[in-house]
């Protein structure tokens, strides 16, 4: 049976669409995520749910920004600039003993990715051939304790090295013979990146080396924010998408690449992503508070805070 609408009842029927439409927009929620760095296979979950529509369908309008400086989109959330922060599990302790007011509500990645990485077919084939070698890094401080630790399982200190900043220039300085090694590079690029170059790489991970584990990638929010509706809903559409990953990861690197083809669309990331989905969390909210305690502890013995925070103070129990 067909039926047949006049035009004063068909105008009436759009306009009733358009404004259900208007008001469902002017319902959402704004979220802004500042990011670590540029986007990459790390982000995953967060690309994905906005390529699937996840975030629209919770009512959500989510602003991905990449950061110029990585250092400060904690800060910006400590000062209620912006809603959410990836940032890392050191970076939040360091941030904590400055006094940020800042809470840990989930997870990216729950594993370490940072690794020391050498020249396959080079001399080292141990830590403890670093002795009198050089070591290549990026950032001071939590790199420095990170490499002190690994050392000391193999009878080194880092009086045993020379360390030298070779800024964002990890596997360049590998190649160039400037250093021997290098502390920071995240085991799911440099290694791909290297062989992708040719120069194929080692790692020596830290959570075999002496290094308590922990979470490279977090999600931090200001307290005020902390279990709101709109985080946690937040949080909900991040499990989503992790879901989709998992039941067809090449599928969803195709999504995942469609966001921003030029950037997006490379070999390197084609390989990194297959390294990093193991690593991903798998729900956003699972949180073992043993494991943050004692990299806690970890972090005040190599002086890098002078005292432990409050695990109650920085890590939210969610509802779910």
């Amino acid at each position: 049976m067909t039926h047949h609408l006049s035009l004063k009842s068909l105008t009436g029927w759009c306009t009733g669409v358009f404004l259900s439409l208007t008001a469902t927009v002017a319902q959402a929620d704004k979220v802004t995520v500042l990011l670590d760095w540029f986007i990459n296979p790390d982000h995953a979950p967060l690309i994905i749910a906005e390529t699937e529509g996840l975030f629209e369908a919770a009512g959500l309008e989510v602003t991905l920004v990449e950061p110029a400086d990585p250092s400060l989109p904690p800060k910006l959330v400590a000062a209620k600039q912006a809603d959410i922060a990836v940032s890392y599990q050191p970076s939040l302790m360091l941030d904590l003993a400055n006094d940020l007011p800042l809470v840990r509500v989930g997870s990216l990645v729950d594993s370490p990715l940072n690794s020391l990485v050498v020249l396959d077919q080079g001399p080292i084939q141990s830590i403890a051939d670093l002795k009198g070698k050089t070591v290549g890094f990026s950032v001071g401080g939590f790199e420095d304790a990170l490499l002190g630790a690994m050392l000391e399982t193999h009878g080194l200190t880092l009086d045993d090295v020379r360390l030298v900043n070779v800024n964002f220039s990890l596997s360049p300085s590998l190649y160039s013979g400037q250093v021997d090694a290098v502390i920071g590079a995240f085991r799911n690029f440099e290694l791909n990146q290297m062989m992708l170059d040719e120069r194929p790489g080692r790692a020596f991970y830290p959570e075999e080396h002496g290094v308590p584990t922990y979470e490279e990638l977090i999600l931090v929010t200001h307290p005020d924010l902390a279990g709101s509706d709109k985080i946690e809903r937040f949080l909900d559409v991040l499990d989503q998408a992790m879901s989709i990953i998992l039941a067809d990861p090449d599928a969803a690197y195709r999504n995942f690449v469609q966001y921003r083809p030029m950037d997006l669309d490379t070999p390197l990331n084609e390989a990194a992503w297959k390294d990093t989905l193991p690593k991903l969390a798998r729900h956003t909210r699972d949180l073992d508070r043993t494991t943050w305690v004692e990299f806690a502890q970890f972090m005040q013995s190599r002086g890098l805070i002078s005292t432990l925070p409050d695990p109650e103070s920085y890590l939210h129990r969610s509802t779910e």
